[in-house]
């Protein structure tokens, strides 16, 4: 049997973590398979996605700036990838190319995982792209009332800094990410006002934003959360090594 491939599909993938993941899954589970960083431009995007139908690869993941670019050459799109509006997982399945949102489960887990009540309480996600898209639908389905902080529409950053009740703040922006791990989306201030932070970031572990807070957490878990359910997706199989994997990575990066 030839070796299965599968891979990530972004722009720029130095920073990612995902390579390890699924590579460590494959060996300790003995799947003759290997995933790889592709970078691609978008003149790309439509070639990489074919790849699956001349059976090149078997399955991929996307990332910036790609979620929602590449959902025009696929041939379904699951109910969650819908409703979030964007893709990060695409797999080969009875003749068709088919894109779903598996960082809605991730992002659903990190929450779960903190124990954090979003019911009624109000939740800003800075950033505007994919990665939002996801964590709204999550938290717009636990009843948070949910705002979206962008330079560009919605709340802007200046309003942001007039509240005084942030229960819960996500980044979803690239600001604090390898190498630029000086800068900070927000305001020292309203990083204080932030009862709980999310940042999606994972490398670094501990980006500016939620150093020295004490319910500030990383990305982490989400990536591999995501990871494992592109996997169950890929391989049609339930797997129940999450929290494995997960100590797996946090020791080896």
């Amino acid at each position: 049997m030839s070796l299965s491939k599968y891979g990530l599909i972004g722009e720029h993938l130095s920073h990612s973590y995902s390579a390890i993941i699924h590579n460590r899954f494959f060996k300790i589970h003995n799947i003759d398979a290997n995933y790889e960083l592709i970078e691609v431009s978008e003149d790309g995007l439509k070639d990489l996605v074919d790849s699956l139908r001349r059976g090149e690869y078997q399955g991929f993941n996307v990332t910036i700036p790609y979620k929602v670019k590449v959902m025009q050459y696929l041939d379904e799109v699951s109910s969650e990838a819908l409703k979030v509006g964007a893709v990060n997982t695409i797999a080969y399945k009875d003749g068709k190319v088919i894109g779903y949102n598996t960082d809605y489960y991730g992002f659903l887990d990190t929450i779960k995982r903190h124990n954090i009540d979003c019911k009624n309480k109000n939740a800003y996600i800075l950033g505007n792209g994919g990665a939002c898209k996801a964590c709204f639908s999550v938290l717009d389905d636990l009843g948070a009332n949910v705002n979206i902080v962008s330079r560009s529409s919605h709340m802007s950053y200046g309003e942001l800094e007039q509240l005084n009740d942030i229960y819960l703040m996500v980044n979803t922006t690239p600001v604090g990410m390898f190498p630029n791990v000086d800068n900070m989306p927000v305001k020292e201030e309203v990083k204080d006002k932030a009862k709980y932070i999310i940042d999606i970031i994972y490398n670094p572990i501990k980006t500016k934003l939620i150093d020295g807070k004490e319910q500030g957490y990383n990305g982490l878990y989400m990536l591999v959360s995501q990871a494992i359910k592109a996997l169950e997706i890929w391989l049609d199989i339930r797997i129940d090594d999450k929290e494995d994997i997960y100590q797996y990575l946090k020791e080896v990066i």
